[in-house]
């Protein structure tokens, strides 16, 4: 795959983005980086094994020193609604077409912009709700890797906040192997040099995210969302006006 220097220039500040974004705030990072990186090559097939790839390294040596601080019982409780959805999405990625998938992501990506522009978070108030929001959120991640946000609100109404983040990254790699596990089997190239060839930016966003965690727990965090949905929003409309 050839891109133009504009591109890849393009290409290597979305990861150091999505890397921020990932350690910041403990999701959103596909969310967050899977829409402008469809500006770039609006085929998801191609992005999404390289965010998968990079999610699971830097799940594994963010968290995986951090066992005693994962929340074991409800990480075994949520994958139980979330394995067959998880899988029906990923089906639904690998044979649907692909302008389906871009504007499924693009959907997507505007609904949460606009939940947390204007302050409508999405909310679990029962175990019903609980399991609807996790098969939701499931089959969204299987279909591209931007389901979290659903998944999230059932977590912080069920983890301590100390414990948020690492379960939340044990959820991801979890969830993310079933997905490259699928990959593998129905010979999905992997693109594993791009895979390392951004590692070292999203590397950067990673670390400048870790450093900034706790402020952003510390802040604001109402108007942290709405600078993200607001920017999100824009580029989603954008992106379905220029494919539609």
């Amino acid at each position: 795959m050839e891109f133009t220097y504009p591109q890849l220039a393009a290409i290597l500040a979305i990861f150091v983005w999505s890397g921020f974004v990932r350690s910041g705030i403990g999701f959103g990072g596909a969310a967050l980086a899977l829409p402008l990186l469809l500006f770039v090559k609006n085929n998801p097939l191609f992005w999404l094994p390289i965010i998968a790839t990079h999610l699971l390294f830097f799940t594994t040596i963010t968290s995986g020193g951090r066992l005693k601080r994962i929340d074991w019982v409800f990480v075994k409780y949520s994958m139980s609604w979330l394995f067959i959805p998880k899988l029906l999405g990923v089906i639904g990625l690998l044979s649907l077409p692909n302008s389906w998938m871009v504007i499924f992501v693009f959907c997507i990506s505007a609904f949460y912009a606009m939940t947390w522009l204007l302050q409508r978070e999405i909310r679990s108030q029962s175990p019903w709700v609980d399991r609807l929001l996790l098969i939701v959120g499931g089959y969204v991640s299987g279909a591209s890797l931007v389901g979290a946000p659903l998944i999230a609100a059932v977590a912080i109404r069920h983890i301590e906040l100390k414990q948020y983040r690492d379960t939340l990254f044990v959820l991801w790699f979890l969830l993310v192997m079933i997905k490259m596990t699928a990959f593998i089997v129905v010979g999905v190239d992997l693109h594993w040099q791009w895979s390392i060839m951004l590692l070292l930016p999203a590397g950067l966003g990673h670390v400048i995210g870790l450093r900034v965690h706790d402020y952003m727990l510390q802040g604001d965090p109402v108007l942290v969302k709405r600078v993200l949905g607001a920017g999100l929003l824009s580029v989603s409309l954008v992106g379905l006006w220029q494919f539609l």
